[in-house]
C-alpha cells in the first residue's frame, strides 16, 4: 500500500496557517469517510436483514410443508405420495434453514460488528475531538486578545497576572487537544481501510462457509430425489395439458350440441316431450303471496325425491321439503299474465303451490312427472313402462281441470281405502334403493348387502326385533319429564331424565359391535347414500335418556316411536370431527324362529350435542350398572339372612328337643322311685310318645306332664 499522509504533531504548538490548512484537508477527508461508511453500513445492514428474512422465510416454508398432511382439503386431501414428497422437501429445506441461520450469525459477527464499531466509536470520537479542539482554539484566541489589550500607563500587576494565567491555561489546553485531535485523524487513515476491508472479508468467509455446508447437504441421494421429482412434475404437466385439450374439445362439442337449447322455448319437433318420467329437476318460478291481491315470484331449483317435491335456493347446501306429492293433483292454470303455469295441490287440499316453467316442454314434462309420482308409479319395479301406460291420462292432465273440488271429491273413496302403512312402505323403499350403493363400499365392519333404513318405523306398525311390546304401550303418549296421571310411567322410577333434540339419519345392520370404527363407518356410508340419492328429509324427535332405556318421542304427539333397552346398547360414539353426529349399536335377538343375535347401528344428528348425549348414555349405563350391583348385593344379603334365620330355627328346635328329653328322663326317674314295678312300662310309654312331644307346643307339654 502507498504511504499514509500524516498531520505534523510537532507543529501543533506553533499552530501555523499551513498546519491549519492541512488540518482542514484531513477534516474534509474524515467527513467523506463518514459519509461513505454510513452508506456502506446501510448496504451491509440490508444484506444482513435480507439474510435474516430469508432464514425466517425458509424456516416458515419448512414448517408449512410439514403441516401439509394435517390440512383438510375437500379434494385430494389423502394423497400419500404428495404428503411423503413434501415431507422430504421439508427435511431438506429445514437443513437449508439451519445453514441460513448459521450464515446470519456469521454475518452479524464478522461483517456487521466491525463496521458498526468503526461507525459508532471511531467516527464519533473524531467528531467529539473536533468540537473540543474548536472550543479550546476559541478560548485561546480570546485570552490572547485580552492579553494584548493590557495598558502601559495604568498597569495593574494583579490583572496582568490573571490575564497571563488565562493565556497559559488556554494555550496548554489548545496544544494538548490539538495533539490528540491530530493523533485521531492520523489513526483514522489506517482505520478507514480496516473498517472497509474487514467487513468484506467476514462477508466472503461467511458465504464460503455457507456454500460448503450447502454442498455437504446436497448429496447424490438428494440429487436423485430432485431428478425424480422433476420427472414427476413434467408428467403432471403433460397430463394437465392433455386434460386441458380434452376439456376444450368437450366445450366445443357441447357448444355445438347445446346451441338449440339456448333458446328458452326450444323447438318441440327436435326435442320431444318425455311423458313417462318419474324424476324431474330444474328451475321453476314459484308464486308467493305478499298481500290480499299482490304476489311475487321467486326462482328456485326444484327436484323430485321419491314422493316429495323439494326446492333448493342457489348457494344452499341441501334442499327443503315443499310438498308431499303422493296422491296429489296437478293441473294447468291461468295465472295473471304469465305462461306455462301449473298448480300442485296436496291430497287433503290444505296446501297448494303455483309454479311456472321456463318452456312448454318443461311445463308438460313437470305435469306428467308429478302425475306419475302422484299415482305412486315410482314404487314399482319398472316405473317407465307403467308410466307409458298412463301416458294418455298424463296428456289429459296438461289441460286445465274444471275445479279442484270435483277432482278432490272423485278421488276421496280411493284414499279412504288406502292402507295406513302405505306411507311407511314408500319411505321404506329408500333402504332397498341404497342397498346397491352400500354394497359398493362395505368392508369387514358392515354386513354385506345391507340395506339402509332412512326413516323411523314406529312400533305401531312394526315391532323392533328382539323387543317385546307390552299391551297398551304402542300409541300411548309419554311425558318425558314424568306423568302425573293415574297410570304410572315406566321411567318414573329412573333417577336420570335427559332430553335431547335429534334427527334420525338412518340405520343398518353391522357385523361387529366392539370398536367405535363401526359407528364411524356406518356414518360414512349413510351420509354418502343420502348425498347420492338426494335424501335430505330427516325425522326430528326427542331422545329421552333414562337409566332403563333410550326413547325416541314424537315432539308433537309425545308418542314413543322407538324404545331401546339400555342393556342392549353395547356401543356408542360421536363423530371425530363433526360433533353433531353420533350413533349407537343395539344388540338384538332374531326372535323365536331365529335365535341369532344381530347388531344394528343407529345414526342421529343433534344440535352440537353429540358428546353430551354420549356422556349422558355413559352416565345412564353407570347408574344402571351400580343399581344392578346394589340389587344383587341386596338379594345376597336377604338370602344370607334367610339362611341365618333358618339355622337359628334349627338350633332352637334342637335345644327344645334336648330339653324335652331331659324332662322326660327326670319324670321317668321320679316314677321309678315311686313305683318300681311299673317303671319299665312307663318308660316304654314315654319313649313312644317322645316323637309326639317334640311336635307339641307349650300347652301340649303341660297336658302331657299332668297325664303322666
Amino acid at each position: 500500500m502507498p504511504g499514509i499522509d500524516k498531520l505534523p504533531i510537532e507543529e501543533t504548538l506553533e499552530d501555523s496557517p499551513q498546519t491549519r490548512s492541512l488540518l482542514g484537508v484531513f477534516e474534509e477527508d474524515a467527513a467523506a469517510i463518514s459519509n461513505y461508511v454510513n452508506q456502506l453500513f446501510q448496504a451491509m445492514h440490508r444484506v444482513y436483514d435480507a439474510q435474516n428474512e430469508l432464514s425466517a422465510a425458509t424456516h416458515l416454508t419448512s414448517k408449512l410443508l410439514k403441516e401439509y398432511e394435517k390440512q383438510h382439503f375437500p379434494l385430494g386431501g389423502d394423497d400419500e405420495i404428495m404428503s411423503s414428497t413434501l415431507q422430504q422437501f421439508a427435511k431438506v429445506i429445514d437443513e437449508l434453514s439451519s445453514c441460513h441461520a448459521v450464515l446470519s450469525t456469521q454475518l452479524a459477527d464478522a461483517m456487521m460488528f466491525p463496521i458498526t464499531q468503526f461507525k459508532e466509536r471511531d467516527l464519533k470520537e473524531i467528531l467529539t475531538l473536533k468540537e473540543v479542539f474548536q472550543i479550546a482554539s476559541n478560548d485561546h484566541d480570546a485570552a490572547i486578545t485580552r492579553y494584548s489589550r493590557l495598558s502601559k500607563r495604568r498597569e495593574n500587576e494583579k490583572i496582568k497576572a490573571e490575564v497571563t494565567e488565562d493565556v497559559y491555561t488556554s494555550r496548554k489546553k489548545q496544544h494538548q487537544t490539538m495533539m490528540h485531535y491530530f493523533c485521531a485523524l492520523n489513526t483514522l487513515q489506517y482505520k478507514k481501510k480496516i473498517a472497509v476491508l474487514e467487513p468484506l472479508l467476514g462477508y466472503m468467509q461467511a458465504q464460503i462457509s455457507f456454500f460448503k455446508m450447502g454442498s455437504e447437504n446436497l448429496t447424490e441421494q438428494l440429487e436423485e430425489f430432485l431428478t425424480n421429482i422433476g420427472t414427476s412434475v413434467q408428467n403432471v404437466r403433460r397430463e394437465m395439458e392433455c386434460e386441458i385439450e380434452n376439456m376444450q374439445q368437450t366445450i366445443e362439442d357441447l357448444e355445438v350440441a347445446s346451441d338449440p337449447l339456448y333458446l328458452p322455448d326450444p323447438d318441440p319437433t327436435k326435442f320431444p316431450v318425455h311423458r313417462n318420467l318419474t324424476r324431474k329437476a330444474g328451475y321453476l318460478n314459484a308464486r308467493n303471496k305478499t298481500g290480499l291481491v299482490s304476489s311475487s315470484w321467486e326462482r328456485q331449483f326444484y327436484f323430485t325425491q321419491g314422493g316429495n317435491l323439494m326446492s333448493q335456493a342457489r348457494g344452499d347446501v341441501a334442499g327443503g321439503l315443499v310438498m308431499d306429492i303422493d296422491n296429489c293433483s296437478v293441473m294447468a292454470v291461468d295465472c295473471e299474465d304469465r305462461r306455462y303455469c301449473f298448480q300442485i295441490t296436496s291430497f287433503d287440499g290444505k296446501k297448494s303451490s303455483i309454479l311456472q316453467a321456463e318452456s312448454k316442454k318443461d311445463y308438460e314434462e313437470w305435469i306428467c312427472t308429478i302425475n306419475n309420482i302422484s299415482k305412486q308409479i315410482y314404487l314399482s319395479e319398472n316405473p317407465e313402462e307403467i308410466a307409458a301406460r298412463v301416458n294418455q291420462s298424463a296428456l289429459e292432465a296438461v289441460t286445465p281441470s274444471p275445479s279442484f273440488q270435483q277432482r278432490h271429491e272423485s278421488m276421496r273413496p280411493t284414499v279412504q281405502s288406502r292402507p295406513p302403512t302405505a306411507r311407511t312402505s314408500s319411505t321404506g323403499s329408500l333402504g332397498s334403493e341404497s342397498a346397491a350403493l352400500s354394497a359398493l363400499s362395505l368392508d369387514s365392519l358392515v354386513a354385506p348387502d345391507t340395506p339402509i333404513q332412512f326413516d323411523i318405523i314406529s312400533p305401531v306398525s312394526e315391532d323392533l326385533p328382539g323387543q317385546a311390546k307390552s299391551s297398551g304401550q304402542s300409541g300411548r303418549r309419554t311425558n318425558p319429564f314424568g306423568e302425573t296421571g293415574g297410570s304410572k310411567s315406566e321411567t318414573e322410577d329412573s333417577i336420570l331424565h335427559q332430553l335431547f333434540i335429534v334427527r334420525f339419519l338412518g340405520s343398518m345392520e353391522v357385523k361387529s359391535d366392539e370398536s367405535p370404527d363401526v359407528v364411524y363407518e356406518t356414518m360414512r356410508q349413510i351420509l354418502a347414500a343420502r348425498a347420492i340419492h338426494n335424501i335430505f328429509r330427516m325425522t326430528e324427535s326427542h331422545l329421552l335418556v333414562t337409566c332403563d332405556c333410550l326413547k325416541l318421542i314424537d315432539p308433537q304427539t309425545q308418542v314413543t316411536r322407538l324404545r331401546f333397552p339400555l342393556p342392549n346398547v353395547v356401543l356408542y360414539a360421536t363423530h371425530q370431527e363433526n360433533k353433531r353426529l353420533f350413533g349407537f349399536v343395539l344388540r338384538t335377538s332374531g326372535g323365536r324362529a331365529d335365535s341369532r343375535q344381530t347388531s344394528i347401528c343407529y345414526i342421529f344428528e343433534s344440535n352440537n350435542e353429540g358428546e353430551k348425549i354420549c356422556d349422558s348414555v355413559g352416565l345412564a349405563k353407570q347408574i344402571a350398572f351400580h343399581a344392578e350391583l346394589d340389587r344383587k348385593a341386596s338379594e345376597k344379603q336377604k338370602e344370607m339372612e334367610r339362611v341365618k334365620e333358618k339355622q337359628q330355627k334349627e338350633l332352637t328346635k334342637q335345644k327344645q328337643i334336648e330339653k324335652d328329653l331331659e324332662e322326660q328322663s327326670r319324670l321317668i326317674a321320679a316314677s321309678n322311685r315311686s313305683n318300681p314295678s311299673s317303671g319299665e312300662g312307663q318308660f316304654v310309654v314315654l319313649s313312644s310318645s317322645q316323637s309326639e312331644d317334640s311336635d307339641l307346643g307349650e300347652d301340649g307339654k303341660k297336658k302331657r306332664e299332668s297325664e303322666t
